[in-house]
């Protein structure tokens, strides 16, 4: 990453902060450009701008480094409802839905979502597409019970199915104990269909399609900072 780009990731996220208000109870997505807001968001509370913030982690990464940061964090069991969420995407199409899932905590992302009233997705201006699966896979979390019959499962719907591996070449396995597969569509349709074909599957557990669920996209541009909402 380019150090302007690196610049104009910050001022995304900066910006994405700014949804924060005091009192508000926060999800906090995982990825580099989620990252930078968490960063921002901490400087805020131990400045005295922020008080009473308490946070949702969308990973075990993100839990760890929003510990460190000194966020207070609540349970993982999510007891509140939570105001805003600022997360990232890998791909972003016209209406503001997404294909998530490159940093392997698209279940959890999912969950955090929908259990928020705004969520506030920040991106690079690579993101954007005219259609999903254009430029990325879609992510399927399974099972790792019957993983190979979801693999054959996913062959008959997609163009390329790859199991998803990490250290020594061994499956990469999420913070709930699953696996995924990195599925190729090309310029997916319907994206909706397709949504709910993959929740209709008995074993997969989640997908990277994340339909009317963003509320809020800033893109970080090199000609700045552009900021849309669902519907305008």
């Amino acid at each position: 990453m380019t150090d302007p780009m690196v610049s104009l990731k910050q001022a995304a996220a900066r910006s994405a902060v700014e949804f924060v208000q005091p009192g508000m109870k926060v999800g906090l997505g995982t990825g580099s450009t989620a990252t930078l807001a968490m960063r921002r968001l901490a400087e805020l509370i131990h400045g005295g701008q922020l008080h009473d913030i308490v946070a949702c982690a969308t990973s075990r990464a993100t839990f760890a480094e929003a510990v460190r940061l000194g966020i207070p964090m609540m349970a993982d069991d999510l007891p509140h409802d939570l105001d805003v969420t600022i997360d990232g995407a890998d791909e972003v199409d016209p209406d503001l839905n997404l294909i998530k899932g490159a940093g392997g905590a698209l279940l959890r992302e999912k969950i955090v979502a929908q259990a928020t009233r705004r969520v506030v997705i920040v991106v690079d201006e690579t993101k954007p597409s005219p259609r999903l699966g254009t430029l990325r896979p879609v992510p399927v979390e399974v099972m790792t019970f019957g993983s190979k019959s979801h693999a054959r499962f996913l062959e008959s719907i997609a163009t390329a199915v790859v199991l998803r591996r990490g250290r020594d070449d061994q499956p990469f396995v999420t913070d709930s104990g699953n696996v995924i597969f990195d599925c190729q569509f090309g310029p997916i349709a319907d994206v909706r269909g397709l949504a709910v074909e993959l929740d209709a599957h008995a074993g997969i557990v989640g997908h990277g399609l994340f339909i009317d669920l963003a509320h809020d996209l800033i893109v970080a541009r090199s000609t700045g900072i552009e900021h849309r909402a669902r519907g305008v």
